[in-house]
């Protein structure tokens, strides 16, 4: 019997993005709410304890009250909110992030799909704590480039508008009271005690983003040149066929544009991680589809987990 699948909030950006991933598979069998029932409590209350598995698309307080409406022990859900990444009993769903992790993720019933700008950033530092390059203590400096999209329905509404304002072709800054919702995530998954310094920002294209962190000697235990790093990384994430990491200093870029693209992974399930640097200063960047692996392609990918079928399917 193919395993019964229920998007909840599938209106969404992510939960469209899931909807068109699975809308092809033959191994599962989709379940829809007709559009006039989508908000009402009872119809969903019966599709989400029908269903094996939810995925919920929805404002932090909806999912909350969705998991509330839960009542079949075999429900598994997978929540694309904030609500539940530091929630007690919720796996966090970044299979590659340590060697336990996807086994956690196979047996879970509830597991919180990661942010987009917390993916990028945990891919780069978690490993460097676990291997003892970086202190827990040390105060990480971090910016993340990003398409329009992450904002969701309304920012690609302002950003497609005819009529938009001038300031939107430009980069923007933005959770400038450094406190961006996806830091208390970054630090319970990384093993950070120090707040990073984190700053957001969304340009004017679709999709794709780079979060990079640049670290120096002074900040490293043992002295690792940016080489040693690179090493490092691919070493932690060998064999994966998610995430990969670059030649160190890749010549592919330095030779031919001396630019890093942020969207070079759109309309994938695919993050790579580049090292650049000089030995003593070093720039570590994370390129990912924020709607795939950082959204919607993640959300797939732990649905395959969770449900035994092959992780890669339908990416």
């Amino acid at each position: 019997m193919k395993p019964k699948i229920f998007i909840d909030g599938r209106e969404g950006t992510t939960g469209l993005q899931i909807d068109a991933r699975l809308r092809a598979r033959e191994d599962i069998e989709l379940l829809s709410i007709p559009e006039e029932l989508r908000k009402d409590k009872a119809a969903r209350r019966e599709l989400l304890n029908v269903a094996d598995l939810v995925f919920l698309c929805l404002p932090d307080e909806a999912a909350r009250e969705a998991v509330s409406l839960i009542e079949n022990p075999h429900t598994k859900v997978i929540d694309a909110s904030t609500a539940h990444r530091t929630a007690p009993g919720w796996v966090y769903g970044f299979p590659e992030l340590c060697a336990a992790r996807r086994g956690e993720i196979r047996q879970a019933t509830r597991v919180a799909n990661p942010g987009c700008h917390a993916t990028g950033f945990l891919a780069m530092v978690a490993p460097l704590v676990q291997m003892g390059v970086l202190s827990p203590e040390e105060v990480i400096t971090c910016y993340s480039l990003t398409g329009y999209s992450g904002g969701g329905k309304p920012m690609i509404a302002a950003y497609e508008a005819a009529d938009r304002p001038l300031a939107l072709s430009a980069p923007r800054m933005y959770g400038l009271g450094l406190s961006h919702k996806h830091i208390p995530e970054m630090m319970a998954q990384s093993g950070l005690s120090a707040k990073p310094l984190f700053s957001p920002i969304v340009d004017d294209y679709y999709a794709g983003m780079a979060v990079t962190i640049l670290l120096h000697g002074g900040q490293l235990i043992n002295a690792p040149t940016s080489e040693d790093l690179r090493d490092m990384l691919a070493a932690y994430y060998q064999g994966e066929r998610f995430v990969t990491v670059a030649s160190f200093n890749s010549e592919k870029m330095l030779l031919t544009s001396g630019f890093v693209e942020t969207n070079a992974h759109v309309g994938t399930n695919d993050l790579e991680i580049l090292v650049f640097g000089n030995g003593d200063q070093t720039l570590i960047t994370a390129r990912l589809d924020n709607l795939g692996k950082g959204a919607s392609g993640a959300a797939v990918q732990n649905m395959n987990l969770m449900l035994g079928l092959a992780e890669s399917a339908g990416l």
